[in-house]
């Protein structure tokens, strides 16, 4: 014997169905163009950064050693590595060529702003990490020069 579906149960059934699909819709966002959302919106913050210790040396110089206070590094050299660090990972990451590369050297930004500066700030770091580790254990993604070189120069064996 066979049950028969009743008025109130083939209205459920549907909307059961069009939920999952519903759900199921974003797998069909490409993980390349998320890969590449996130290699954008972390360069521009870097990026942004860089720029404005550049655009006042002297300010950047006073920061560095007023507020931001590195151990063990003194200010003059703490600077230009910081800005050295959040330009070339910002170039990276936007061209997505050596991104794991870049990803890894944004992370070691953060990991020191984290602990030594604004350590009450881990919410926003907490974000820009999670976009850099996608890159790092994912890679660049297939709109990227990562993905470009590795379609032109094949791996030997």
């Amino acid at each position: 014997m066979t049950a028969v579906p009743t008025m109130s149960s083939a209205p459920r059934s549907g909307l059961i169905a069009l939920y999952r699909k519903a759900v199921k819709l974003p797998e069909r966002l490409p993980l390349s163009v998320v890969q590449l959302a996130a290699r954008v919106a972390v360069a521009h913050v870097f990026w942004q950064s860089a720029q404005s210790k550049l655009a006042s040396w002297p300010v950047t110089l006073q920061l560095f050693a007023a507020e931001y206070q590195l151990p063990l590094i003194p200010p003059e050299l703490a600077a230009p590595l910081a800005t050295t660090a959040e330009i070339t990972g910002a170039v990276l990451l936007l061209f997505g060529v050596f991104a794991r590369f870049g990803a890894l050297i944004l992370l070691g930004v953060i990991t020191t702003i984290q602990i030594f500066v604004y350590p009450g700030s881990w919410a926003e770091h907490l974000l820009w990490a999670s976009l850099l580790l996608l890159i790092l254990s994912r890679g660049a993604g297939a709109i990227s020069l990562d993905a470009v070189a590795q379609h032109l120069l094949p791996e030997r064996n």
